[in-house]
Parts: C-alpha cells; sequence; structure tokens
C-alpha cells in the first residue's frame, strides 16, 4: 500500500510547523509542504487577492512535485477573499495544474461542518472585520449561519503566529455562542494542531482550525481520512 501523500501549499511563514507536527501525529500520511509567494504579510483585500492568484499557486505545485494524492491550498483568508465561486475557480485551477484532487482551507471549512452535521456556528477570526466579514459570507452561502463573529484585528500573519498556547484556547473559548455548535478559527497562521483536543475541552463543543481542516480535506481527497485520535471531534469518525 502506497504512502498517501497531501501536499500542502501555504503563504509565507508563520505556523507552517503545524504541518510537520500532524505528518508526525499521523505516523503515515505524508505532508510535504511549500511555501507559496507572499509579496505582502497583510490581511488586506488586496494583498489576499494577490496571494491567492493562480500563477502564484501554479508555481507552487510545480515546487512541490510528484507525486501527489491531492493538494491544498493551505489559506482561509486567500481563498474566501474571492468569493464562492472564484474560490472555486482557484481550486479548479489548481485541481488541473497539479493533476490530482485540490481543495483550498475555505472549503475544508464548509466540508468538515457537513462532515459534522453543523449549520450554525461562531466564528473567532484574526483578521480584521472586513476580511472576517468575507468569511461569514462565504460560509452564508454554503448554509452555514454565523451566530456570533470575534475579529482580533491582527494585520500581519506572521504576529498571528506568535500567539501563545494559552491566548489561543481563550480567544476559542470567547468567541463561543451558546446556540452555535461548534467554533471555526479560520486562519492557518494561528498554531493549532498541539491544541486540539485541548480546545474542544476547553468550549465544550468541536472546534475546527485553518490546518487541522485542512490537513482532513487533504487526507479526505486522497482516500484516507481514516478516525484518528489527538486530532479533535473532526478525525474522530
Amino acid at each position: 500500500m502506497t504512502t498517501p501523500t497531501v501536499g500542502i501549499l501555504y503563504p509565507g511563514y508563520s505556523a507552517e510547523d503545524d504541518y510537520a507536527l500532524a505528518e508526525s501525529l499521523l505516523g503515515g500520511p505524508r505532508l510535504p509542504l511549500v511555501h507559496t509567494l507572499m509579496r505582502e504579510d497583510a490581511h488586506r483585500v488586496d494583498a489576499l487577492l494577490d496571494i491567492g492568484g493562480d500563477d502564484v499557486l501554479a508555481d507552487g505545485v510545480r515546487a512541490l512535485g510528484a507525486p501527489l494524492d491531492s493538494v491544498v491550498w493551505a489559506c482561509t483568508s486567500g481563498s474566501f477573499v474571492f468569493g464562492w465561486d472564484g474560490a472555486t475557480a482557484q481550486v479548479e485551477a489548481l485541481g488541473a495544474v497539479a493533476g490530482v484532487p485540490a481543495s483550498s482551507t475555505s472549503f475544508a471549512f464548509v466540508d468538515a461542518c457537513a462532515r459534522l452535521g453543523v449549520s450554525r456556528v461562531a466564528v473567532g477570526a484574526t483578521y480584521p472585520d472586513d476580511v472576517a466579514e468575507r468569511f461569514v459570507a462565504f460560509l452564508g452561502v454554503a448554509g452555514i449561519e454565523v451566530l456570533s463573529l470575534s475579529a482580533k484585528g491582527i494585520i500581519t500573519a506572521a504576529e498571528v503566529g506568535t500567539l501563545p498556547e494559552e491566548t489561543v484556547l481563550e480567544f476559542a473559548a470567547a468567541a463561543d455562542h451558546p446556540d452555535a455548535q461548534a467554533v471555526l478559527l479560520p486562519d492557518t497562521a494561528l498554531h493549532t494542531i498541539g491544541l486540539l483536543d485541548a480546545l474542544d475541552a476547553r468550549v465544550g463543543k468541536p472546534v475546527l482550525t485553518a490546518n487541522q481542516v485542512s490537513v482532513w480535506q487533504g487526507l479526505r481527497l486522497a482516500g484516507a481520512d481514516a478516525p484518528r485520535r489527538g486530532f479533535g471531534t473532526l478525525f474522530a469518525g
């Protein structure tokens, strides 16, 4: 049996080590990662449209090499900022270049919610309000209602990547809404892979994080999404 290999396209440098940790904890599937071009590290619409450009992602796929079983654009804001149709076109172009099933973190959140039967969520976003609202709109197209939105207003991914574990846990708990079925933390710059069970325990419900759903989506597309312990409710099966 071949080892499932999920190519990860990751913009810049912030929490890319979450994927090395995930690969180690998974104990089998490979998660090779390429840092895609980020001309400007900013949670600002124009900068996000640039980092998610088809040319940038195509260069990333070519750098990953082959063979791959799936590929994931591991960037939430650099996908949902294009809107539903634009993000769909982005993934289709990515898959055409890679020659394997492809997705992005934004669609991974939608599919993860569907897997868990979740339609009402609370969102804890690290982004400024205007960017966070675009994620809310993206989820709305999928029929996912956002009951509450907390936005930290952090401009750079680099700063997000420095947030301590306890700060991440507190942020998730504070973002919750009593009627939400899950809490979503949509930023792949946020270190969460080592905190997934702790996040669920702290909040008392499933917490879906960007790096978690990106790994899950890649494994799912590769036909390797078997239940696993230590990765939160989503991976529990």
